[in-house]
């Protein structure tokens, strides 16, 4: 959004337009007396499914209420072109053009003064009727912080203030090696760099309930103290690597370790230390765990076992915090690659003739695979052993996506390093491989609906570690996103600018996604 706002606001701001939206902000979003309350109840639903939730929203241009998370208001502004709408919860203006909710400082002054007036009524009928549950009528009240003008005038005075310029590099900081400990580094720079992880450190949100010095939440939380200080010299991790080895004990030592084994190892010492700090907060995910880990790494991949006799479908649903991809030249037969994969553009990905992507490795992971006459299971619905298909696609989508391509093979037969190279995007949308998606593939394509405002399952890239060497020896970095067009090379203590090139010429080991929108819980 740049400085002057949303330019679509002017097709709105025209004739007795702020009194249009003082109407819309009275009668269905701060509804302050009994009466608009109850109008509120009766005509605010959705006018496509006859829902009173899923974030209603009203659209700015006509009389028209739809639900945000299932995408009716979406679709009315797109048919109609009425390309604003104000949700009804927390009054914010969506712009469905910009796709995001957009800031105007006029349209914010209304919002404040009839959310003022609606509180002032609610005050009086609460003193008058000893109604203690007011925040329920209208929804949270959040007060923003607005600085006095001695507060101004001391920021405008102070010249070491911290300001994030497009050159910034607070949060950049080499790690020192402590034997063989770079598989260890590399993790804990796209740990640092994960931004609602970062959020939730920074703001101090862990409540420790552990002896003191044995937490390994504390210790991430000093981590990230220590990165975002702007102090510029390499940090010692010797506190950190301690406690990998108290609670990883197949870890401990200075022989080299996978980084993939400790980013699992670190997300569950960091789940289990870190499981009661938002207990008010619903567990919306698979692991039906409420800690910060889950909150952002957990997904759920969707298992459909199909019985090849009645056709009938088994399904479960398990949690997960990476996703394991098999690449070509591995002992496991690899799915041929994709008609787009000759030299064009798949899923963003631009690669050169006959190159694996990512989207292929996705493809491969997702496809329906035959179980065999050796793997019969007893189907529930014909009550027999009957051979079956297997199909994996992702129910739910985490906040970050995390893909390991599994480049170290050990067999009976083999052990040693895959090198093969892997085209992978800047930007992913994961929505072929969504079980939703299922009945959409025709022929083992997915045909891509022409759907500009479906965000919901698209990423950026913000994260790559890489291995340099072989499966004996060998040495990791990692690839940081500092900001949207600016990445850092992370080679233990030595930290040196990229290019995007660098970046997506590298072989990649682990790649970190994180979703481009977020939806509100």
């Amino acid at each position: 959004m740049s400085p002057a706002g949303c330019s679509h606001l002017n097709v709105f701001k025209v004739d007795n337009w702020k009194q249009n939206l003082r109407v819309v902000y009275q009668c269905f979003v701060w509804s302050g007396s009994a009466e608009t309350r109850k109008r509120k109840a009766k005509s605010c639903i959705c006018h496509m499914c006859g829902a009173h939730l899923n974030r209603l929203h009203s659209c700015l241009h006509c009389i028209f209420f739809g639900c945000f998370t299932k995408k009716h208001i979406h679709e009315h502004a797109r048919t109609k072109r009425h390309n604003l709408a104000v949700d009804l919860l927390y009054g914010g203006i969506y712009c469905f053009v910009c796709q995001d909710y957009i800031y105007d400082k006029d349209m914010e002054q209304i919002a404040k003064e009839e959310q003022r007036k609606a509180w002032k009524l609610l005050s009086i009928t609460n003193t008058m009727f000893e109604h203690k549950d007011v925040h329920k009528c209208i929804g949270e009240k959040y007060s923003t912080w607005e600085p006095t003008k001695r507060e101004l005038e001391l920021l405008r005075h102070n010249p070491k203030r911290r300001k994030i310029t497009a050159n910034c590099t607070i949060g950049l900081r080499g790690l020192i090696n402590l034997g063989n400990t770079c598989f260890m580094n590399c993790i804990v720079q796209a740990l640092t760099h994960t931004p609602l992880l970062r959020d939730f450190f920074l703001s101090d949100r862990h409540k420790c309930e552990m002896q003191a010095n044995s937490c390994l939440v504390c210790e991430m939380s000093q981590l990230f103290q220590e990165f975002y200080s702007g102090h510029r010299s390499p940090h010692i991790p010797f506190r950190l690597l301690h406690l990998v080895w108290t609670h990883a004990r197949h870890l401990a030592g200075y022989e080299q370790q996978d980084a993939h084994e400790f980013l699992i190892a670190a997300l569950d010492v960091l789940h289990r230390h870190c499981k009661g700090d938002d207990n008010g907060k619903k567990a919306n995910n698979p692991n039906h765990c409420n800690c910060i880990i889950d909150q952002i790494f957990t997904g759920g991949l969707q298992s459909d076992v199909t019985c090849q006799a009645c056709h009938g479908v088994s399904t479960t649903i398990d949690p997960f915090w990476d996703i394991s991809l098999d690449l070509p030249g591995s002992s496991t037969p690899f799915w041929p690659l994709s008609p787009g994969s000759d030299g064009g553009v798949v899923n963003g990905e631009s690669h050169p003739t006959g190159a694996t992507t990512l989207t292929d490795c996705l493809r491969r992971f997702t496809r329906p695979e035959h179980l065999g006459s050796s793997a019969k299971i007893k189907c529930s619905g014909c009550h027999s052993y009957q051979e079956s298909t297997k199909q994996l696609t992702m129910k739910r989508l985490p906040i970050v996506a995390c893909f390991h391509l599994k480049r170290f093979e050990h067999s009976a037969k083999l052990r040693r390093k895959i090198t093969t190279y892997v085209s992978f995007p800047l930007e992913l949308d994961m929505t072929p491989f969504m079980a939703s998606s299922k009945e959409s593939r025709m022929n083992g394509q997915y045909q891509q609906p022409v759907d500009s405002l479906n965000n919901d399952n698209k990423y950026a890239l913000f994260a790559v570690v890489n291995h340099q060497g072989t499966l004996e020896s060998g040495h990791y970095t990692t690839f940081i996103r500092q900001h949207k067009d600016q990445w850092f090379k992370c080679d233990d203590a030595i930290i040196t600018k990229a290019s995007i090139k660098d970046v997506l010429d590298s072989e990649g080991y682990l790649l970190f996604y994180h979703k481009q929108f977020l939806e509100y819980e």
